[in-house]
């Protein structure tokens, strides 16, 4: 049986009773490891004074997990430092907020060499490799070096900017060149695919040989967009059984009749939160007979913290709160409730059905599958309305929510009385529409499709490449 390889900046492993996590990558690859015996490496998550040269083992079955520890510094420089503080920003185009360091670069660099060191010895004949996210951008030009000639795929769970954004950070050129080691990339949107073509063009040279197909030289990597998905059915099946939720019946009984306007988030600046925030205060403003009839509830895990620009949105984000619940609030009712703990899919599944409005307004997402979870969790009799931001990958495919531009808060604001007062036929109508669209684009087809791709589109490499891409790969990146 043909296995799968998978390299994450994390590693999800199932606990004692065989549970597995339940967001992200646990539940997109969930489906796919059921049809390939498989092997996840990456991160532990821990950082130790001296870790293991080789990965720590833990065998579930069909699944094997293999997990490394960092060091300290290795946290600090890959990543803290180079991923989340210059690259992060930069793919979401807040150049003002990257901050390049050399030294982080290194870090980032020497993490990604480790990984493929240990990985290469674990990788055989016949496996597919998938790596994952922005996080490890070069390394399958790592693997290559160390001979490894399997397909190699990429998802990039984020955006990636046009060639003028990208292009600002230093090393971008360096990150380019390793992009042709992959076999196939996989991004979120169109916009996305024609992004990171036009700068391997631009900055490489390379040549576009078909629609999805650039030819860099010495390799062809196909780019294409693969908007990822949610589990449509077990999203629903937990907003039916959530009723039972003690925190769900505590949420209905404070709300009265009131209606649950929500927003889900990590605390992140391309979520956009003070803008929403301000956006409410305005709608609150613009139609005064909402005060007191209406409740909006954003949900914000914190994330991060010990990267700067974290703490200073966490101030930020609580100076307007402040603000709004001082200015508007009333006796007996508070118009923003702003919570930071971590809620559990099935309560999360509730909270959406429950709301009539799902305010999902990111400055900037890859996906956002809060969209598609909230319209997943509705009650098909009378669905809530989303509002989306258009700078969303999710606006690319959910094209029958109020679509609105989230740095706008007039219309946002405007959009969340349309959403109000919206009737009946309308919101089912529209949900019906984008209830469609999840279920012929969901997670296990994303992942089916992107694995076929990846097993069709091999690209041998010669015995004479290997050896030159071994010697270049010493200096490949000095800046």
């Amino acid at each position: 049986m043909r296995r799968l390889v998978v390299i994450s900046n994390r590693v999800p492993i199932p606990d004692a009773s065989g549970k597995a996590a339940a967001g992200g990558l646990a539940v997109a690859l969930h489906e796919a490891f059921q049809a390939y015996q498989g092997l996840w490496f990456g991160w532990s998550g821990k950082v130790s004074a001296n870790p293991a040269a080789q990965p720590k083992i833990i065998d579930k079955g069909q699944v094997q997990y293999a997990v490394m520890d960092l060091t300290s510094l290795d946290r600090q420089e890959y990543y803290n430092g180079f991923a989340n503080r210059a690259l992060w920003p930069i793919m979401h185009y807040r150049i003002g907020l990257s901050e390049f360091s050399r030294a982080d670069y290194a870090g980032y660099l020497r993490v990604n060499r480790s990984f493929a060191s240990a990985l290469a010895h674990l990788i055989q004949p016949d496996d597919l490799v998938w790596v994952h996210d922005y996080h490890l951008i070069p390394l399958a030009s790592e693997l290559r070096a160390a001979g490894i000639t399997n397909p190699i795929g990429y998802f990039h769970h984020i955006p990636w900017p046009a060639p003028e954004v990208f292009g600002a950070l230093p090393g971008s050129t360096e990150l380019l060149r390793v992009i042709p080691d992959y076999d196939l990339v996989g991004v979120q949107t169109e916009r996305d695919a024609d992004n990171l073509r036009r700068s391997l063009v631009q900055e490489l040279g390379a040549v576009r040989r078909r629609a999805d197909l650039v030819d860099a030289g010495s390799r062809c990597v196909r780019i294409k967009s693969n908007p990822i998905g949610i589990d449509v059915s077990g999203f629903q099946q937990a907003a039916q059984r959530s009723g039972s939720s003690r925190l769900l019946k505590q949420t209905i009984a404070g709300l009265g009749t009131r209606k649950l306007i929500i927003g889900v988030d990590r605390l992140d600046y391309s979520k956009g939160i003070p803008e929403r925030m301000e956006a409410f205060e305005r709608f609150l403003v613009s139609h005064p007979e909402h005060r007191g009839q209406v409740t909006y509830l954003q949900i914000a895990p914190t994330s991060r913290s010990e990267v700067p620009e974290y703490a200073t949105l966490s101030r930020a984000v609580n100076e307007t709160l402040g603000r709004i619940n001082g200015s508007l609030g009333e006796p007996g009712w508070v118009p923003i409730h702003y919570v930071t703990s971590t809620y559990s899919r099935a309560v999360l599944a509730g909270l959406y059905r429950l709301a009539r409005v799902g305010l999902v307004t990111p400055i900037r997402d890859g996906m956002n599958l809060v969209a598609k979870e909230f319209v997943a969790a509705q009650e098909p009799q009378d669905p809530g309305v989303l509002i989306l931001s258009k700078f969303a990958g999710a606006a690319e495919e959910l094209t029958d929510a109020l679509i609105v531009n989230p740095n706008d808060k007039v219309e946002v604001a405007e959009a969340i009385q349309l959403a109000l007062h919206m009737s009946r036929e309308e919101r089912v109508a529209r949900w019906q529409a984008m209830l469609k669209v999840l279920w012929a684009s969901d997670v296990s087809r994303w992942a089916a499709a992107f694995i076929k791709d990846l097993a069709g589109n091999r690209t041998s490499r010669t015995r004479s490449e290997m050896v030159l891409a071994k010697k270049e790969n010493d200096d490949r990146y000095s800046l």
